[in-house]
């Protein structure tokens, strides 16, 4: 991986049992990655985060520590999470500030096609309804197109004060992952990859389209049950 690169961890929904993404990530704390890969290259941001205590148990940064950062010889001025004394609002703006000054300086890539960061990779999962980060169905904040990192305060489960990067953002990524698995998934999967027709809802996973990076979707074979390749 080359000196610039950037992985971006979201912990959205994650529980420390259950979460296809975290058991993904605890692999990189094993062989043969914990000694092949040069750690001191990569940094982490959260493409989505609750407006918690970074010690609180529905922090995203707190369950990233515990599983991954503790245990990988990751730089630790490589990480950076959300100011977590700030409101949602103002905890969004200074992200979205820290992102520009690295990106400025080229810590972070800028897109070839926008003036967007672009990340080597975004990795995300899919909820039951169908969003992803806090991009959530119908809410103004899929509209927004100027801004880097924006904010909820109505999440549909607590904790409801949330910063999400925004889709041009993700879209911007080089490679975007997006993992769901469950058979509680699968109708939102079949809505979000498959061809259907406009009567159905656009979810927002269905508005992850990289401009010129690479899609891939992860999934098991219940949330993959409904999609038409798989029948």
């Amino acid at each position: 991986m080359k000196s610039s690169s950037n992985s971006i961890v979201d912990y959205n929904n994650a529980k420390e049992d259950d979460s296809p993404r975290l058991s993904a990530i605890q692999n990189l704390c094993g062989a043969p990655y914990n000694k092949t890969v040069d750690w001191s290259k990569w940094y982490i941001f959260w493409a989505d985060e609750r407006v918690v205590a970074k010690n609180h148990v529905d922090s995203n940064y707190k369950l990233a520590k515990d599983h991954l950062l503790s245990k990988l010889p990751i730089v630790p001025s490589h990480v950076h999470s959300i100011n977590d004394s700030l409101t949602a609002e103002e905890a969004a703006n200074d992200y979205e500030f820290v992102i520009r000054q690295l990106v400025r300086t080229r810590v972070v890539n800028v897109s070839d096609v926008s003036d967007c960061p672009k990340f080597d990779l975004i990795l995300l999962e899919m909820s039951t309804d169908g969003h992803v980060a806090s991009l959530i169905h119908d809410h103004p904040v899929l509209e927004e197109k100027n801004e880097w990192v924006t904010f909820i305060t109505t999440s549909p489960k607590p904790p409801p004060e949330r910063i999400t990067f925004t889709l041009p953002v993700i879209n911007s990524a080089a490679n975007v992952a997006v993992v769901a698995t469950g058979g509680g998934k699968a109708e939102a999967a079949r809505l979000a990859i498959d061809d259907v027709g406009p009567e159905c809802p656009v979810l927002p996973a269905r508005m992850i389209e990289p401009i010129v990076g690479k899609l891939v979707w992860f999934l098991d074979n219940q949330a993959a049950s409904m999609l038409k390749c798989s029948s």
